[in-house]
């Protein structure tokens, strides 16, 4: 009779050695998939900031500037008023926010001699950092 049974479908000590194993190599691939995320936002926003910089760049020739620090990165989408030489929009589809969902700052003139700055602050959206939490920096 015991034949019959297993015969007929799957132990309980069978199951549960199939779901161990399952349990197990998820815990090894789970970890480096989670992981690779991370650095693919990263390379998103380094990607982003790249792009900014060639659309400042174009927005600079045509009007002869950077824009302010309190105009922003949406002059690159939308003009302002009183600029008569723009020429865009620089970017296709506006001005994204960062991979993880925060604004990337943008500082005109920028600290150290720099003409202009463009900053996200990684997953944390906190100065400083490291891993996916390092900031990514045009600068840099």
């Amino acid at each position: 009779m015991s034949r019959i049974r297993s015969a007929h479908g799957f132990m309980l000590l069978e199951l549960l050695v199939v779901i161990v194993i399952i349990g197990l190599l998820s815990a090894f691939v789970a970890p480096k998939y989670f992981g690779q995320i991370g650095r693919s936002r990263t390379q998103i926003a380094m990607a982003q900031v790249e792009s900014f910089e060639k659309a400042l760049d174009q927005y600079r020739i045509n009007v002869g500037h950077y824009p302010a620090t309190d105009a922003g990165l949406i002059v690159l989408f939308s003009p302002l008023a009183n600029e008569s030489n723009w020429r865009g929009p620089y970017l296709k589809k506006g001005v994204p926010q960062d991979p993880w969902g925060h604004a990337y700052l943008y500082r005109s003139p920028g600290s150290e001699g720099r003409e202009y700055e463009i900053v996200s602050f990684g997953s944390d959206g906190a100065q400083g950092g490291g891993g996916e939490d390092a900031d990514i920096e045009s600068w840099k």
